[in-house]
């Protein structure tokens, strides 16, 4: 079975997309590592890098060059500050030479030495090659972006069996019905399950600075979207939406750090109308940030990071005044759990099925933790999960100009509605009167992935984006 563990479902990275940015960041790291594994890294005279298929297609809308380049300039996503990005690239721009892992300068045109290619590799729509010349000889490594940040050397054509992480775990699950064994064989919730597993590589204090990492990375992502104003970066003069709806919101409430902000929120009082407008602005938040080239936390995605992240604060200021670390700890568990199901059984990249595989899987991963906080069954957190997916089945990817933003921020706020929807419909239904099991609409979002047509899976040459020009914005 392949072990996938919560943290490599929830990572810190840079905007806008996992696959399309921290993926192909994630492999030039890699190609370098690879490089001084081989004892070749410091023989290395020149370098280039080709892009393939969706990489190329949408690559300049999501900055795919640029992560390249500063995974190339040994730049780390998790930490860089992100107000240097521009001026890292300008500067290589300008010189025309680049600091191979920060290490030494080498040639390196960006209008030349990155090339875009519209033709497929065989193993995934996101594919990518790196080439050194050693010894006059050029060096080839290619490299597979499959989502989530998650990438892979080449493998078999039609493989899909990922091999990228592999661990046992003491209690190995790939689907529904096995997670649902080992809550009823330990006699624990899944999150206990999930943190199980999570122990047999991590000390439990180690898991409790990564989650406590993950969440406060969450909130300070929510806390800059919702106090940035001005359009979003790109050409299509999108306004940012959560500063306006958050300051319509707030009221006079003071505060100044993120933290004291979660509070005075928790102490307004909503009504059913502003608790719709809050989850969507939290949402809209995030991936505002995300279009800007921010930090944020890919859910499983970067297009579909602001769906968790809106659902467990909606839980902390509107359901649960009383919440703390063990909620967001129990949260975030179970929902990189129920991530990694799809993943194993599916995808969770938009270049292989469609939005469906990225706001579908992240609204999913939400509704199924919001029901365990909510005292559901593990039962219930799955019909959850499996109510969530049922409703986003057959979402194409078609971002206008190639950019995380028309329809992709709108799209994480529905996401999180009916993530919270589901998870109430969830607490309701009896178990026994359930039609259809997680797995079998985790089977359903594949199949559907392989039927859907080339141009919907995030290449910008279907629905939205060719029904909507550039101009029209």
């Amino acid at each position: 079975m392949e072990c996938i563990s919560v943290f490599d479902m929830l990572k810190i990275g840079i905007g806008p997309s996992s696959s399309h940015t921290l993926g192909p960041w994630r492999a030039a790291e890699r190609w370098i590592k690879e490089l001084k594994d081989s004892n070749n890294f410091d023989k290395v005279k020149k370098i280039s890098v080709n892009l393939y298929g969706s990489l190329s297609l949408t690559g300049k809308g999501h900055a795919t060059d640029y992560a390249v380049i500063l995974g190339l300039n040994g730049s780390d996503p998790e930490i860089i500050p992100t107000e240097t990005i521009a001026t890292i690239i300008s500067e290589i721009k300008k010189t025309k030479t680049l600091y191979f892992n920060n290490e030494k300068p080498i040639a390196f045109n960006i209008e030349t030495d990155i090339i875009f290619n519209r033709e497929f590799l065989p193993f995934h729509s996101n594919g990518l090659i790196f080439t050194a010349i050693i010894n006059g000889k050029n060096k080839k490594s290619t490299f597979y972006s499959i989502g989530g940040g998650f990438v892979v050397k080449e493998a078999l054509e039609n493989s899909k069996k990922n091999f990228e992480i592999k661990c046992s775990f003491p209690y190995p699950i790939d689907k529904g019905t096995e997670l649902l064994e080992f809550c009823k064989i330990l006699d624990k919730p899944i999150s206990e399950v999930v943190l199980e597993n999570e122990k047999s590589i991590r000390s439990e204090k180690e898991i409790d600075i990564e989650l406590k990492r993950i969440w406060d990375t969450m909130l300070e992502c929510i806390y800059i979207g919702c106090h940035t104003e001005g359009n979003l970066p790109g050409g299509l003069n999108v306004r940012r939406r959560a500063f306006d709806m958050h300051q319509n919101l707030k009221g006079q409430t003071a505060y100044n750090t993120p933290v004291e902000w979660l509070y005075a929120i928790r102490d307004t009082k909503v009504k059913f109308r502003q608790i719709l407008k809050w989850v969507s602005c939290f949402a809209l938040a995030v991936n505002e940030v995300n279009a800007s080239l921010g930090r944020v936390v890919t859910a499983p995605t970067n297009g579909s990071s602001g769906v968790i992240p809106a659902v467990l604060l909606y839980y902390l200021v509107i359901e649960n005044h009383d919440a703390n670390f063990e909620d967001i700890k129990r949260f975030l568990l179970v929902a990189g759990e129920i991530g990694s199901i799809f993943k194993k059984g599916a995808t969770i990249s938009a270049a292989m099925g469609g939005c469906q595989a990225e706001i579908g899987v992240s609204s999913a991963m939400a509704s199924g933790a919001l029901c365990e906080l909510l005292g559901g069954s593990p039962e219930q957190v799955l019909i959850a999960a499996e109510i969530a997916m049922e409703h986003h089945l057959g979402l194409t990817c078609d971002p206008i100009g190639g950019l995380v933003q028309i329809p992709c921020i709108e799209r994480n706020a529905m996401g999180a509605i009916k993530a919270i929807n589901a998870a109430e419909m969830a607490l309701d239904t009896d178990p026994k009167n359930t039609k259809v099991p997680l797995d079998k609409v985790v089977a359903t979002m594949w199949e559907t992935a392989k039927d859907m047509h080339t141009k919907y899976k995030e290449t910008s040459e279907g629905g939205l984006a060719i029904g909507v020009n550039m101009s029209d914005c």
